[in-house]
């Protein structure tokens, strides 16, 4: 039985899942949709409803405490700025995880994880642009 085992151990060290969840995050706040395989989809899904949470409360101490899981300060902006309000009036549900098939591999369930309200064109954007400046500067 497999009583008060909180969470999936997706095969790494808890160093390597906390890098995991920090970069699956940032990821998710900037593109607000990103793929993945389906128990990387659930097991990151409470993690970024939490960090919504704290963007709706959008006090010093909630964004200090994103920031020590995020890791970047461009993601805790975004998530502040952006999605906090965005989300002020939602009771919860910020995200959801669609299942996506299978990959061609190894036959892994793969899944997208959304934003429930995003924008759609926020996928990209950062590369579309960083793609813009290189060839401007060329």
């Amino acid at each position: 039985m497999r009583h008060a085992r909180g969470y999936r151990r997706l095969n790494r060290t808890h160093e390597h899942r906390k890098a995991l969840w920090a970069n699956m995050a940032g990821s998710l706040i900037e593109h607000e949709q990103i793929k993945t395989t389906l128990p990387k989809a659930k097991e990151l899904k409470p993690i970024i409803e939490k960090m919504i949470t704290l963007a709706k409360r959008g006090d010093l101490h909630a964004r200090r405490q994103a920031n020590a899981q995020l890791k970047q300060d461009q993601y805790v902006a975004k998530l502040f700025d952006i999605l906090g309000p965005r989300y002020k009036e939602r009771q919860g549900g910020y995200v959801r995880v669609l299942r996506a098939g299978f990959r061609y591999g190894d036959m892994a369930p793969m899944a997208i994880i959304e934003f429930v309200d995003r924008d759609v064109d926020a996928k990209g954007k950062g590369d579309k642009s960083r793609v813009a400046a290189e060839e401007a500067n060329t």
